[in-house]
């Protein structure tokens, strides 16, 4: 029998075969508390009963679980032996009647990866927590089910859990007898079943709305957390923007929240941002801020909030049949997440952070050669399970976003409320969307689906512009291209801004929209117009495309950037010179520069945050190796002065007092941070919190001047979960052979480690200051990363493969050792060839950009 992968075809069959009337399943989760079996995994008994018919009889099929052992099986009546249908994932079903009746007695294991039922204990009180995450596929691991998302079907919960705990569902639940006995959900997928148990910290609200015909509506809110955040939970907030995002998706999809209740839990080393379980959606518990944080970080909170609830309606009232069709979910929920907050918060400035924070990373994944397009085709889990990337989520977003330009926001509301009337609690395909917006906006959308959803790649957009003597525009045109590799050109409704100094400022003084088709479009409506000092291609950012610039327009971005007074363009202007770095067309020392003159006046936080990432990145990646000690010099010189002038307790001081801590390079840079540490050192107005505190050492423990007593006594300071994923981040970082030989064993030699100390373990030992001695683990990392990806779950294996693949060792010997793993190992998993080749793209990519800065003249100060 196959293993724990499930193809498509073995689903598309199963679906033929099968429907599923209901399920029944008890857990007993008392054997969360106390000591564990030595040597053996934790588990718990979970009792499944399923009862769904064949459209065969005497056919067969098979039943999904992964568990350590099974105690019974019945299929209508008839005792089956573990011994015989078990193989480890998968329970064999053999002489099927028309109707039946499956029971699964079974102990599944506990997990420390957040995969299944994720059991974490709170270092600073001992208490347990628990809680389940499944997608894709890993609600098998906690009940037999027929896992795939077009087998839909009601669930009973039954949960018994310790003596004073509490147990949530997805429904309303009761405790009765010693049992929480939770109310039968409607007709939903395996995948966003959700259990939460513990002594969860619980804040409750309600959300009430009158409709049109005097309707009433009543959802009950609840807010958890671990009991040792309860004092840093802002509750309050996370009510105003869930209750904001209720009236904006009743007021635009007129369909009624169809899950009753809506709790929201904030839980410990979750791997996802969040997870939108109907009834109980699930967090990763880091939005619930320890110190002070910039505004863009609420924002970021809020639109997960509302993309989750997005999905309410756009994946779990209506589901996609299979995963191919994943971004049926996920980008309706990534642009109805920003549209919805723009419209109904108080974070009206969200398409910025679109297109500078979430349209960058849809840009590098369409570059990477596992680029993919918008409808996938997922053969299997694997490749499910990699797929929840930047084209599904922020490409498939970016190009809803002009679509609603395309046909109209009115059609496309109203194509989404006929979706849901039609398809309530079914499975769809990309059909489906299409027929119905073409039923209301009146256009053809298969050409536009073609060359949006079915084709791969990004194209660049690039002004060409002519002028007469007088200095006017004779003609403007945008030349479209494509890589080799993906040569479609695309259809793009843009607008083309020109701007002009007015008063010390580049303001925009003329704008033509126009549809762009093919190599060339000339945009007719700007002849005439006088002669700008920048063209804005994508002005407003309406489609999904890379910005190049003239080379006029390109001579003022470097003298002039920061006197753009639109916050949006200067984002563009900003995203577009960082794709101009990647793609090795500007030195990463001229990009740095850039920052180094203009990141001062960005008044927008989320991009001079986004700002400081990328000129970390252009330093680290592509740099000249030569050239990046003196570049590390002048990124942490400006982001000292820049925090020194910053106003005293503002948002903007906190960015540049991170971004200083990060690019830390000199001994009184590091004096510095030792001296705000230990009190000696004050800026004004700067409040060195717990969190900036592990900010300020994880530096200095890089270097070799905190020492493993140093970092012991901050966590002796801060005992707590947070504490310890910064205090292992920390000791992994110390710059010694000893302490970097002892990260890979712990992450490559064992499975010790949850899920959120391997990330903490891989973000210490992969430091960029210590390539020299991380150096000799690149023939390791090719040697074991079979092996792990074999004996370890999917999750720790993305984590392992891609956290210390030796990208820092940025030469062409690495580049070579990859593609000799790769030539020698043409039957891996697909899934891991897919990690291991867009790990040698990035490298292939940042050696080309070292390239283009050792070519360049010194960058100007």
């Amino acid at each position: 029998m196959p293993g724990e992968n499930l193809s498509r075809d073995e689903a598309r069959r199963r679906a033929e075969l099968l429907s599923v009337d209901g399920y029944a399943v008890a857990l007993d989760l008392r054997s969360a508390i106390g000591d564990g079996p030595d040597g053996e995994p934790r588990t718990f008994r979970s009792v499944t009963t399923i009862r769904f018919r064949s459209r065969q009889a005497g056919a067969s099929v098979f039943a999904d679980l992964v568990a350590p052992s099974v105690n019974a099986v019945t299929l209508n009546g008839r005792a089956l032996d573990p011994a015989v249908v078990f193989d480890g994932a998968r329970i064999t079903l053999d002489d099927l009647a028309a109707e039946n009746v499956l029971m699964v007695d079974a102990q599944c294991a506990y997990s420390r990866t957040g995969e299944g039922m994720h059991r974490f204990v709170d270092p600073e009180d001992g208490e347990v927590y628990l809680y389940t995450q499944y997608e894709p596929a890993d609600a098998r691991r906690v009940f037999a089910n027929f896992e795939q998302p077009d087998l839909k079907a009601p669930y009973l919960f039954e949960v018994t859990a310790p003596e004073g705990w509490t147990a949530w569902s997805n429904g309303v639940g009761e405790l009765v007898d010693g049992t929480w006995s939770f109310a039968e959900t409607e007709p939903i997928s395996t995948y966003i079943t959700a259990v939460v148990a513990g002594p969860y910290h619980r804040v409750t609200d309600v959300y009430r709305r009158t409709f049109a015909d005097g309707t009433e509506l009543e959802i009950p809110l609840g807010a958890l957390c671990r009991k040792g955040l309860a004092k840093h939970f802002d509750s309050d907030d996370v009510f105003l923007v869930t209750k904001q995002g209720l009236d904006f998706f009743h007021d635009h999809f007129d369909y009624p929240y169809p899950f009753g209740k809506y709790d929201q839990a904030f839980v410990p080393e979750y791997n996802l941002g969040a997870m939108e379980n109907p009834g109980l959606v699930t967090f990763r518990e880091e939005y619930i801020y320890r110190g002070k944080v910039t505004q863009a970080a609420y924002e970021r909170r809020a639109n997960v909030i509302l993309h989750e609830m997005a999905h309410m309606w756009f994946g779990d009232l209506v589901t996609m049949v299979w995963w191919d069709d994943l971004w049926l979910k996920e980008s309706f929920a990534d642009f109805m997440g920003a549209f919805s907050m723009v419209n109904a918060t108080r974070f009206t400035d969200g398409w910025i952070t679109f297109a500078n924070n979430r349209k960058s990373w849809a840009y590098r994944a369409d570059q990477l050669p596992s680029t993919h397009p918008v409808t996938a085709d997922i053969r299997d889990l694997e490749d499910a399970k990699l797929n929840f990337d930047g084209i599904t989520y922020a490409k498939g977003a970016s190009v809803l976003k002009q679509l609603v330009a395309y046909v109209g926001q009115d059609a496309f509301l109203e194509g989404a409320r006929r979706y849901f009337k039609r398809h309530a609690y079914g499975n769809t395909r990309l059909g489906d969307l299409l027929s119905v917006l073409e039923e209301t906006s009146g256009r053809e959308l298969a050409s536009w689906s073609r060359s949006w959803l079915q084709t791969a790649g990004v194209n660049s957009l690039t002004p060409a512009v002519i002028y007469d003597a007088g200095g006017r525009i004779t003609e403007l045109a945008v030349l479209q291209d494509a890589a080799e590799s993906h040569p479609e050109l695309r259809p793009h409704r843009v607008a083309v801004g020109l701007y002009r100094h007015e008063s010390g400022a580049l303001v925009r003084y003329a704008r033509a929209e126009v549809d762009v088709s093919g190599p060339r479009t000339v945009v007719g409506e700007l002849t005439g117009a006088e002669r700008p000092d920048l063209v804005l291609v994508n002005d407003d950012d309406l489609t999904y495309c890379k910005v190049r610039f003239d080379a006029g327009s390109l001579d003022t971005l470097r003298a002039h950037l920061g006197d753009i007074t639109d916050p949006l363009a200067r984002a563009l202007c900003w995203s577009a010179l960082w794709n101009l770095t990647r793609d090795a067309l500007m030195p990463a020392r001229d990009f740095i520069t850039l920052v180094l003159r203009f990141a001062g006046r960005e008044s927008d936080i989320g991009v001079l945050q986004m700002l400081h990432a990328w000129a970390q990145s252009a330093l680290i990646h592509y740099a000249a190796p030569d050239w990046r000690e003196e570049g590390g010099r002048l990124l942490a010189a400006g982001a000292l002065k820049e925090l020194r002038a910053a106003g005293p307790g503002g948002q903007h001081q906190l960015a540049w007092a991170r971004f200083f801590a990060d690019t830390a390079a000199t001994d009184s840079d590091f004096q510095l941070l030792e001296g705000l540490l230990d009190g000696t050192a004050q800026i004004d107005g700067l409040e060195v919190d717990q969190e900036l505190r592990w900010s300020l050492l994880s530096p200095l423990a890089a270097h070799g001047i905190a020492d493993e007593k140093m970092i012991d006594a901050e966590l002796a300071r801060d005992d707590t979960a947070s504490g310890k994923r910064h205090q292992v981040r920390c000791l992994a970082s110390r710059p010694t052979a000893e302490v970097k030989a002892q990260a890979w064993a712990a992450l490559v030699e064992s499975d010790a480690l949850s899920n959120a100390l391997v990330e903490a373990t891989i973000a210490g030992f992969g430091r960029p200051s210590q390539r020299e001695l991380t150096a000799p683990f690149t023939p390791k990392y090719f040697e074991a990363i079979e092996r792990v990806w074999s004996t370890r779950s999917i999750q720790i294996g993305v984590l392992v493969v891609r956290g210390l693949f030796p990208g820092l060792q940025d030469d062409r010997a690495t580049l070579d050792a990859t593609d000799g793993w790769l030539d020698g190992h043409p039957d891996a998993a697909p899934a891991l060839r897919r990690l291991v080749l867009e790990a040698r793209d990035d490298l292939a990519r940042s050696l080309r950009g070292q390239a283009c800065d050792a070519a360049a003249s010194p960058a100007v100060s």
